[in-house]
């Protein structure tokens, strides 16, 4: 149980390990509550179709923002690679002008 506990710590972090405590460990929980207790969804009427609709808005903007943070990141990434080789190609060139001074040097 120690063992499971911390690496359900490493994997989850502070907060994940909380909300399974809270949650538990096994499905037993769950078998002793009622499905269709208090869902407005599956009562259906105004009421369930506005709590779908909130929903899936609810999840169209946040699969939005995540878009938006990926392709802020991969934004980020390439402009890291330009930079990497661009420094890259300086360090070549210093190279190729250190060989340069050492040929004439030679003659």
């Amino acid at each position: 149980m120690a063992v499971t506990a911390l690496v359900a710590r490493a994997r989850l972090g502070v907060w994940g390990v909380r909300a399974m405590q809270v949650r538990g460990f096994s499905s037993e929980e769950s078998s002793s509550v009622h499905s269709g207790a208090g869902s407005v969804r599956d009562a259906g009427g105004a009421f369930g179709k506005r709590e779908q609709a909130e929903e899936e808005r609810y999840f169209r903007a946040k699969t939005r923002e995540q878009l938006a943070a990926l392709k802020k990141h991969h934004e980020d990434e390439i402009v890291h690679h330009k930079k990497e080789v661009e420094r890259l190609q300086k360090e070549i060139q210093r190279h190729k002008d250190t060989i340069k001074r050492l040929r004439s040097h030679d003659d």
